[in-house]
């Protein structure tokens, strides 16, 4: 077995066929079948149904620790690499939608000062999107939703996030400065998907004050959820980085705090097996102080002690 075999096996699972993953890889398709084929005979099983073009169940359990062994090599090479010289390598960031918004910016700009050599990587996608891609070792680490669930991976808080209200102008919701749960559950919303987490922690609020709130729409991705609510389909509850001070509203829709309701937190994941490469770590630590520096600048954030002491 070989690292040539695995990134075949991988190729295929990634790009569809024999033959996209000889164009990824820039070799020829008999080159990959080769790979294969030794690969399947090492292990005794099929790992690449040939009729149907996709790998097999005993291939995906290779194919997710290839992926596992490949970020370990890359987390060596960073190391060394990063122990002659300044930090180099890649890190590979997932950033909830809303949060990268305010964070991203700032971290590209940190990164780059204090470690010119890191290639950062950012992936901008919800909590349930982003957990399997770290999982597979596709992400060295995320900024997301907590608690997640996962007992795959290690969770560090970062900020609790005020919950608001985003109301186009033309909602009855708009005609008020503050809200409560109680007066938003009379109307119909734009929520989050149900199962994720801050559906959850919603439900659970709305719960406790004994109303139900009620969906116009279910949406799994909070930063639509907003788009939406400003182009006029409705209103929506939404984390406070969702309508940053930046973005002018222009009188189309307004923001509007909402009392009682417990903070989103939001926290650094990753995976609790395996060491993350040197590039990864300084990542890791710049996002820290981003939070800790920027974090009270941001409208509804609150920096947790543990980085604000970092």
């Amino acid at each position: 077995m070989d690292l040539r075999q695995l990134s075949a096996l991988q190729a295929v699972a990634d790009h569809g066929s024999f033959s996209a993953a000889a164009r990824a890889l820039h070799t020829v398709q008999s080159n990959i079948s080769t790979h294969v084929a030794r690969l399947e005979r090492e292990l005794g099983v099929t790992l690449v149904d040939r009729a149907a073009g996709t790998v097999t169940e005993e291939g995906m359990v290779v194919v997710q620790r290839a992926r596992r062994i490949r970020s370990e090599l890359d987390a060596l090479l960073s190391d060394v690499s990063s122990l002659r010289d300044e930090v180099h390598g890649a890190a590979r960031v997932g950033v909830i939608g809303t949060t990268a918004r305010w964070l991203v910016p700032l971290l590209v700009d940190g990164l780059g000062k204090a470690h010119p050599q890191v290639h950062l990587v950012v992936v901008d996608a919800t909590t349930s999107m982003l957990l399997p891609q770290l999982n597979r070792g596709e992400l060295d680490l995320a900024v997301a939703n907590l608690p997640t669930g996962d007992g795959e991976v290690t969770e560090e808080p970062l900020f609790d996030e005020d919950r608001v209200l985003i109301a186009p102008s033309d909602h009855p919701l708009a005609a008020f400065d503050v809200l409560t749960l109680e007066q938003v559950a009379d109307h119909e919303l734009l929520l989050s998907a149900v199962g994720t987490v801050f559906r959850s922690e919603l439900d659970a609020d709305a719960a406790a004050r004994g109303v139900t709130l009620r969906a116009k729409a279910e949406v799994d991705g909070l930063r639509l959820a907003a788009s939406l609510a400003f182009q006029g389909f409705g209103a929506a509850v939404l984390p406070s980085s969702a309508a940053p001070g930046w973005l002018e509203p222009a009188g189309r829709w307004k923001r509007i705090p909402l009392t009682g309701l417990s903070p989103r937190s939001v926290g650094l994941v990753q995976r609790r097996r395996g060491l993350p490469s040197a590039a990864a770590r300084a990542a890791a630590q710049v996002i820290r102080e981003v939070v800790r520096v920027s974090g009270p600048d941001q409208p509804g954030i609150h920096p947790a002690t543990s980085a604000s002491d970092s």
